[in-house]
């Protein structure tokens, strides 16, 4: 069973499968960041309060581990949880479970930093995505 809260729901179509007969990594790769946005939302790192602030957020490290096959009809759900906040950085990690068996199917822990988008370069976290995560940890 996954920790965390929600932060993808979804299936997997044939076209997300490669010539073996399963999804296909970059499949695994677009889910998962779509939880990353939905995660970051649920710490207030918004798109609009991003782009109003001219901040961003960027991936430093992110290490996926395949743990099952996802295949055509399989629905899945990905839970994302904080692991560490640091000032500029935080690390998170989400898991792909198989909604029907109840197995994770894969993980992927990232590393991301907040940016000042104009100046690129990292810069603290606010305040507020410290809170939001600390809650969570």
């Amino acid at each position: 069973m996954a920790n965390g809260q929600l932060t993808y729901k979804g299936a997997v179509y044939p076209w997300h499968c490669d010539h073996m007969g399963h999804m296909n990594v970059m499949w695994y790769v677009g889910k998962f960041d779509e939880a990353t946005w939905a995660f970051f939302a649920s710490l207030t790192l918004t798109p609009a309060s991003l782009r109003q602030s001219g901040r961003g957020m960027a991936a430093l490290e992110q290490n996926l581990v395949y743990k099952r096959e996802a295949l055509p009809g399989d629905t899945l759900e990905i839970y994302s949880r904080p692991v560490e906040i640091k000032t500029r950085t935080i690390r998170f990690i989400h898991e792909m479970m198989d909604v029907e068996s109840g197995e994770i199917s894969a993980t992927c822990e990232l590393v991301a930093a907040h940016l000042d988008t104009e100046a690129r370069k990292a810069i603290p976290l606010p305040d507020a995505v410290h809170e939001a995560a600390r809650s969570l940890l």
